[in-house]
């Protein structure tokens, strides 16, 4: 924000009301129709046990509900979590959690992350804890996905900069990179008072990913490269998305 903080970037950002706001017309059709091709390929058995991770205020939680899924929404932000729980049901819950604890040894059958919701710490140990937090969720059999940027496609549209109005409010964004982060800075004023986030996400390349899959005792099994579960290709595809399961 217009000061210093000592909270970590995703503890104010995705808090912030004004989160919503850049973020209100992200691509819904595109998402569901992710999630419906991801359904297909990995066909999960009615009432199968699914955990999404860093569900934010439950939209595809609700989706995957709706398929007829038990389904966990986890989230780091309180209020993410408070406004998700107006869609709870016999079948979907959320609650706060930190992704780097365990939560439910050996239940899910199913773990997703969705859209770019890792990468956020400063360090591989950190991650590789998440990793192995997720491991431990999973049953016998169980399947993680996670869907990632891919590091040099994103590399190769830096540095970047626009300006949205949304609301009111002319939100001026900026990306960068420094070899190791790719840094979104969002600049906005709003009731005569300056704001400033950051969004900080690590650019893993597939052989980072690998790494840290194999030492958190993840086995991937498969690699797309974008959301109609196309092969992955390292120069041109825009995501890479994981499919592993625990090594035994």
């Amino acid at each position: 924000m217009d000061s210093e903080n000592t909270a970590a970037w995703y503890e104010d950002w995705f808090d912030s009301p004004y989160y919503s706001i850049l973020y209100q017309n992200r691509d819904e059709t595109e998402a569901r129709q992710f999630i419906d091709a991801l359904l297909a390929n990995l066909q999960p058995p009615p009432s199968a046990r699914v955990l999404d991770l860093a569900c934010g205020k439950g939209r595809f939680s609700k989706y995957l509900a709706e398929k007829g899924f038990d389904v966990t929404g986890l989230d780091l932000s309180f209020n993410s979590i408070q406004y998700a729980r107006q869609f709870e049901s016999d079948s979907l819950a959320f609650y706060t959690h930190d992704m780097r604890l365990p939560y439910r040894m050996r239940y899910y059958n199913y773990i997703f992350s969705f859209f770019t919701s890792f990468g956020y710490f400063d360090t591989d140990r950190d991650h590789i804890r998440t990793l192995k937090s997720i491991r431990a969720g999973l049953r016998a059999g169980g399947i993680f996905v996670l869907d990632f940027f891919n590091a040099r496609y994103v590399r190769k549209g830096l540095p970047m900069q626009e300006e949205k109005e949304l609301e009111g409010i002319r939100f001026q964004i900026s990306k960068t990179e420094d070899g190791r982060f790719v840094t979104k800075s969002i600049q906005f004023e709003d009731a005569g008072r300056a704001y400033r986030f950051e969004e900080r996400v690590r650019l893993y390349e597939q052989s980072d990913l690998e790494r840290l899959f194999h030492a958190a005792g993840l086995e991937i099994t498969d690699v797309y490269g974008d959301y109609t579960l196309q092969s992955f290709d390292l120069q041109s595809s825009p995501r890479i998305i994981l499919v592993a399961r625990a090594i035994v």
